[in-house]
């Protein structure tokens, strides 16, 4: 393998392990702070992908715009979401959760294919994102993937200020390690889940936003990425925000170089990771703190 080829490679394992922190980091929030299995949180990534495709026309060439319109819609739709259905959950058992969550992927999926059939979309990167980054010789990257990885960067920072450094993540800390406490200290510990979990529904359609232009959006593609996203938590750890970028890169390496090198195996490499993590810590590489 040249430079140039490695180099790509390691550009597309960062890529895709920033996504796949988007969402993870979303589910890891809720999941280790509201206690709930959000089986749905898959289908999330899938209405973004989807927003993208109808907000394209829409908004044309604007899509910084186009992005943050579908981060205040998809934050309101798991504002919703968790006022209806998601409040009901958090002092029922994990069974009750999996099935109602379940239920919504059915809902989910019905719904899509209502509004937009079951065939395969693309979505087209603005102009002024297209083209690609010469690595030498006739090799190229796509500017688009570059500023996919930045955009995730950038949220990721974001993340980490809002969770670390302001009153509201101070809150939402407190809140997963002690909410009849929290509650006691008359923070409306109600108004706080609603808003993680809406949070959690904003990351994850964002990164199906961000990632609709550089793949297809296509039927099922939640549940997809459903079952790589709580394979990052468990490596991460459940409700560490650090810990989800961690294994979502580690996820991203070992899969992209799994698929270059030991391509008939490629499809157990990021289980047999999960494995030899769980062995050293069964708790996960990042059991305390976010």
């Amino acid at each position: 393998m040249d430079f140039p080829t490695f180099l790509i490679q390691c550009l597309n394992a960062v890529q895709y392990g920033l996504l796949l922190f988007l969402v993870a980091s979303g589910l890891t929030l809720i999941f280790g702070i509201m206690g709930v299995i959000n089986l749905a949180h898959g289908s999330f990534y899938m209405i973004g992908a989807y927003m993208a495709f109808a907000l394209a026309p829409l908004f044309g060439d604007q899509f910084i715009l186009q992005l943050l319109a579908g981060i205040v819609l998809s934050a309101l739709l798991g504002f919703v979401l968790e006022w209806i259905f998601f409040s009901y959950l958090y002092q029922r058992d994990h069974l009750q959760q999996v099935l109602m969550t379940y239920a919504l992927i059915l809902v989910f999926e019905e719904v899509r294919s209502m509004l937009f059939g079951n065939d395969v979309h693309g979505v087209t990167a603005p102009p002024w994102l297209s083209g690609g980054l010469s690595l030498g010789g006739v090799m190229t990257y796509p500017v688009y993937n570059l500023f996919a990885s930045a955009a995730c960067i950038v949220v990721a920072i974001g993340l980490y200020f809002v969770v670390n450094r302001t009153r509201l993540g101070m809150m939402i800390r407190a809140g997963a390690s002690n909410r009849d406490m929290v509650r006691g200290l008359g923070i409306n510990i109600r108004l706080l889940y609603r808003i993680v979990f809406a949070a959690g529904v904003a990351l994850a359609a964002l990164a199906g936003m961000i990632a609709a232009p550089a793949a297809s959006v296509y039927p099922g593609m939640g549940g997809q990425i459903l079952i790589i996203c709580f394979v990052v938590v468990v490596i991460g750890g459940i409700g560490s925000i650090s810990g989800a970028l961690i294994a979502s890169l580690l996820v991203g390496f070992v899969d992209t170089f799994g698929k270059v090198f030991f391509a008939q195996y490629s499809g157990i490499s990021v289980y047999v990771l999960m494995a030899l993590i769980l062995i050293w810590r069964p708790e996960g590489l990042k059991s305390k703190g976010y």
